[in-house]
């Protein structure tokens, strides 16, 4: 595969520039998306969030979960209804604040969150074998370039669609 002409160097970015980007994000949520459906775990979007957040940050208070997503306390809790009765979350009790509920992973839920990242990362592997080696370490260096900008707390206070 050829590698394409670059694009000329601007001290601001270009129209094409932003919408390569543009075209990026969707691409990469689309591989996160994907990636529920291959592995069949009959999982949803909102589902996924909770246990990669879980897989995160391990058992806490719901309410961290809950702060995490940018959900409500009452959202996080039908969400993990949904995910205790199918066996992917568990739920308990902190013995020091017996008032608080504390969410895991279960065995079924972390084996199903390292399903999916294991799929990503066979499916962008593909992805990418099919790039330039020189082009596909220049993008690399590029989105770290780009994560180092935005850093890692960029989503943090969003009440949005994070994790994926």
């Amino acid at each position: 595969m050829a590698i394409p002409a670059s694009r000329t160097a601007q001290a601001t970015p270009s129209a094409d520039e932003i919408q390569a980007f543009q075209r990026a994000t969707r691409d990469l949520i689309g591989v996160a998306l994907h990636s529920l459906e291959a592995t069949g775990g009959g999982i949803s979007l909102p589902q996924m969030r909770m246990l990669l957040a879980l897989d995160d940050l391990g058992r806490c208070p719901s309410s961290t979960v809950a702060r995490t997503l940018g959900l409500g306390a009452s959202s996080v809790t039908r969400l993990a209804d949904r995910l205790v009765a199918s066996g992917h979350v568990l739920r308990g009790s902190d013995p020091h604040h017996r008032s608080v509920v504390t969410l895991e992973l279960a065995p079924l839920g972390r084996t199903l969150v390292d399903q999916v990242l294991r799929w990503r990362e066979r499916e962008l592997a593909r992805i990418l074998s099919r790039i330039h080696p020189e082009l596909r370490a220049a993008t690399a260096d590029g989105l770290d370039a780009f994560h180092q900008v935005v850093g890692e707390d960029y989503a943090a206070d969003l009440h949005g669609p994070v994790p994926l």
